[in-house]
């Protein structure tokens, strides 16, 4: 028998207790600033290490090290040097050409490969703020290329109508097919992991199908899996004129960035969808519809995740496109959205930056012979990193995060499920 007036037992019911994997995510999606900025800056010196240990140079003077250990050092550093000072003038600025408009272009190309990363980055970490994992960028991508592709060939309309339709077409075509996501997340329990997947390959399967099919997505007179031209009137315009890539699709990708932002944190169903992903079970308590916030949080994912789609087939490629238009995007968002702590400004900064590997990988390999492969491994690395916080702080002996946060979050639960 208890003892007279003694308390009860303080520990919230086992109901409440939320799945692992969702605390996982909160710690990897809610970290500090710092360990994003530390993950790419370990993940630079991974890459140097690499790139010093492929280059022809080095390996040549690591033969007589002991002879002569300042050519070593010297290759390493011409090797690596050279690789990103080629990366930065890729990216940024090319002081090797005439002009500051000439040498300007390499950013106004970081930024042309950054608009669809952004986009995409967005509607993924919406999606997590949710406590969802959605994946399925590449089949929301493509739905939404075909949505607004269609529109952009099959109407004659005057400028500006038609580019307001073509990207509300393309916009609601992502957000439905990331909408049955969460709607089979609401009603069946089905993870939305599995689903996204699946609908990934049904996409590609179904995309691919109508681009060889006379009358639906495939160019006429052509047998090539290939999509009309759109017309001019569909077309993003250029945004500094014609020697520039950068179209007004960027202009999109800072308007749904401020539109993220003032949803989730301005806005009433920014704080339910916050609220779902803090932990479902307080949220339900709290007299949230999870289930209804599953769905709305997937509608806006796939819209965003669709905006990407749309910025390529009426910005970037607009002479017609292929089942290839997603060219990884979808899970290259999955990256940013982690870069940027699914912080909208986070995902913004964090979409540049791969913007700036994309653009600047091309010209290291032109110029330095260093494979582009190099890139790809850079960004992996970044989420390695990410994923493992503990790490990050090991290599910096940074101090361990204070537990205040953590201890207000759970006595907040406590108090709502009482």
């Amino acid at each position: 028998m208890p003892a007279t007036g003694s308390t009860a037992d303080p520990r919230p019911p086992a109901s409440t207790e939320e799945p692992r994997w969702h605390g996982v995510m909160r710690e990897i999606v809610g970290g500090s600033a710092m360990i994003s900025v530390l993950a790419v800056v370990l993940a630079m010196v991974a890459g140097g290490i690499l790139i010093a240990l492929t280059d022809d140079k080095v390996n040549a003077a690591a033969g007589y090290f002991f002879a002569r250990p300042g050519d070593l050092l010297k290759a390493i550093w011409d090797s690596v040097a050279g690789a990103y000072s080629s990366l930065f003038q890729g990216a940024v600025y090319n002081f090797r050409r005439p002009g500051f408009v000439a040498g300007i272009k390499p950013l106004t190309d970081t930024l042309t490969f950054a608009t669809p990363l952004i986009a995409a980055g967005l509607g993924v970490g919406l999606a997590f703020r949710v406590g969802l994992f959605n994946i399925g960028g590449r089949g929301q991508m493509l739905i939404a290329a075909a949505c607004a592709g269609w529109v952009s060939w099959s109407f004659d309309l005057p400028y500006g109508l038609h580019l307001i339709l073509a990207v509300a077409a393309g916009i609601i075509g992502g957000a439905l097919w990331g909408g049955v996501v969460g709607l089979l997340k609401a009603r069946t329990g089905a993870h939305e992991v599995i689903v996204t997947i699946m609908l990934n390959f049904v996409a590609l399967y179904l995309v691919s199908f109508m681009l060889k099919t006379p009358g639906l997505l495939q160019a006429p007179g052509s047998n090539n899996p290939k999509t009309p031209a759109a017309m001019p009137t569909a077309v993003f315009p250029d945004l500094l004129g014609p020697s520039f890539n950068l179209h007004w699709g960027f202009v999109f990708v800072i308007a749904a960035t401020v539109y993220v932002w003032y949803l989730l944190n301005r806005s009433k169903l920014g704080f339910q969808f916050r609220a779902v992903g803090e932990n479902p079970n307080a949220a339900r308590v709290a007299g949230i519809s999870v289930n209804k916030m599953y769905i709305y949080a997937m509608l806006f994912s796939g819209g965003l995740v669709g905006l990407a789609g749309v910025a390529q087939v009426l910005g970037t490629v607009t002479t017609g496109f292929g089942s290839g238009i997603d060219a990884g995007i979808g899970f290259d968002a999955i990256t940013v959205a982690l870069l940027g702590r699914s912080k909208p400004w986070g995902i913004f900064f964090a979409g540049i930056l791969f913007g700036a590997f994309k653009a600047g990988g091309f010209a290291m390999q032109a110029s330095e012979g260093i494979p582009i492969d190099i890139v790809v491994v850079i960004q992996s690395l970044i989420v390695l990193f990410i994923a493992a916080p503990p790490l990050v702080r090991a290599v910096f002996r940074l101090p361990k995060p204070s537990g205040v946060k953590l201890f207000r979050a759970r006595s907040v639960r406590a108090a709502v499920t009482k």
